[in-house]
């Protein structure tokens, strides 16, 4: 039976010796990848880091997963660049059944918006958007990024996947940017990166229809790269870094060559943040009793995923 490597590899405590299991010498208070919300293995043999978003509250960009990403990206730069984990390519997927991510923690939306707080706003999706950014950059390091798509992707969700280079999605996943529905745009990305993908009519048109995509169509409009039979999203990302890895210097030359006809700066992605906040504080009662609604379907959603 063939070893499974990354399994090898799984951080799951500290040795005796007090060292990182990942990079054994690093002293345990720097270990790296000590989440409680981001699973990772690293696997040599495909010199790949996968990652899973694992929480324990609604699959949606909390201010806690935020701050564990930011560590993640971090952490990454510093074995990658200490030759302790040579990583080539880096996949994200959740672990949540059916659900990539949710996007935006409507709850905090919707107290920062109450307390008619902007500067919270802001600050959140700034946040947002400097992770997205460095991941669009590839952490300004020789690695592929790649979306694994097992469950639907909604929102913010959506948003940033279309800063990965590479996006492998099973069939009957959905797509969709519904802050629409609720008075509101998505502030973190979608115009950015919709407009450089499809042109800005079309992405406009896609971004206030605010209806959901089937993985298949966005495989034909160039979103999506790489579709999977269900339940098997990792073994065709698996299967598309063994048949791309002789090619890896030279795709990552060629999106750094993109990247540079057509760039999109971090300023670009902050001044749509700072639209979206303002949009946010004139939303109607009634569109925020509604986010308050899809904030207990969420949690419901949630429950019965973990019952």
């Amino acid at each position: 039976m063939k070893k499974d490597h990354a399994m090898t590899l799984d951080h799951i405590g500290t040795p005796a010796d007090g060292s990182s299991q990942l990079c054994p010498g690093l002293p345990a208070a720097r270990r790296p990848f000590d989440l409680a919300e981001l699973e990772t293995r690293f696997d040599p043999e495909l010199g790949t880091l996968w990652t899973y978003m694992r929480q324990r509250v609604r699959p949606s960009f909390t201010p806690s997963l935020l701050r564990e990403f930011e560590q993640w990206q971090a952490d990454i730069v510093d074995v990658r660049s200490s030759g302790a984990m040579p990583i080539r390519y880096l996949v994200l997927g959740s672990r949540f059944p059916g659900i990539f991510s949710l996007g935006g923690d409507l709850d905090l939306f919707a107290a920062h918006i109450r307390r008619g707080d902007r500067e919270a706003l802001v600050r959140y999706g700034r946040a947002c958007v400097q992770i997205l950014h460095r991941n669009m950059l590839s952490l300004e390091q020789p690695i592929i990024t790649i979306g694994l798509v097992e469950g639907d992707a909604l929102g913010g969700g959506f948003e940033a996947l279309l800063s990965f280079n590479v996006v492998i999605a099973e069939r009957g996943t959905h797509f969709g940017l519904p802050e629409t529905n609720f008075g509101l745009f998505p502030g973190m990305g979608a115009h950015c990166f919709l407009s450089r993908r499809l042109g800005a009519a079309r992405a406009e048109q896609m971004i206030l229809s605010g209806r959901s995509y089937s993985a298949e169509e966005l495989y034909d409009l160039g979103i999506v790269h790489g579709l999977a039979t269900k339940g098997q999203g990792r073994a065709e990302v698996e299967s598309y870094i063994r048949q791309n890895s002789r090619r890896h210097s030279g795709h990552c030359a060629i999106y750094e060559a993109s990247r540079s006809v057509n760039p999109l700066p971090l300023s670009e992605l902050q001044a749509v943040v700072g639209l979206w906040a303002d949009a946010a504080l004139r939303i109607s009662d009634a569109d925020l009793k509604l986010m308050r609604r899809l904030v207990s379907a969420q949690t419901k959603l949630m429950d019965k995923a973990l019952n």
